[in-house]
């Protein structure tokens, strides 16, 4: 059973940082694919960042390009979102997604979710 589990969310000043995890609990971690999706108070999940399963491909949703980083960990089933320069539209629930892939970005490729971490942007 896979379950993904959040973590690092919470208030931050506008021009904060946080940085996001989300521990994976499958044994084949290094065969998934990963990303973290957001969605905000009445709007549809977007894509904020996407990572290989290597890790060594990665893609950002434009509004956040140079500002957030995606990383993995294969050895520790964990990966990350260093989010840095926040903003007040960066407020959402950040959720961790998994997909059997070499790579994706499709909301619709990702099989296995997290339960969100709420993150905060005051002005």
């Amino acid at each position: 059973q896979v379950q993904l589990v959040e973590s690092g969310g919470g208030l931050v000043q506008a021009g904060g940082s946080l940085r996001l995890s989300c521990a994976a609990s499958m044994r084949t971690f290094s065969t998934y694919a990963m990303a973290w999706f957001r969605q905000a108070p009445g709007k549809e999940r977007e894509l904020v960042a996407a990572i290989s399963r290597g890790g060594g491909s990665t893609a950002y949703a434009d509004s956040v390009k140079g500002r957030f980083t995606m990383s993995r960990d294969n050895d520790k089933n964990m990966v990350y979102l260093q989010m840095n320069s926040l903003k007040p539209e960066d407020t959402a629930i950040y959720f961790c997604a998994a997909a059997l892939r070499i790579f994706a970005t499709n909301q619709r490729e990702f099989g296995y979710w997290g339960q969100g971490t709420q993150v905060t942007v005051s002005s």
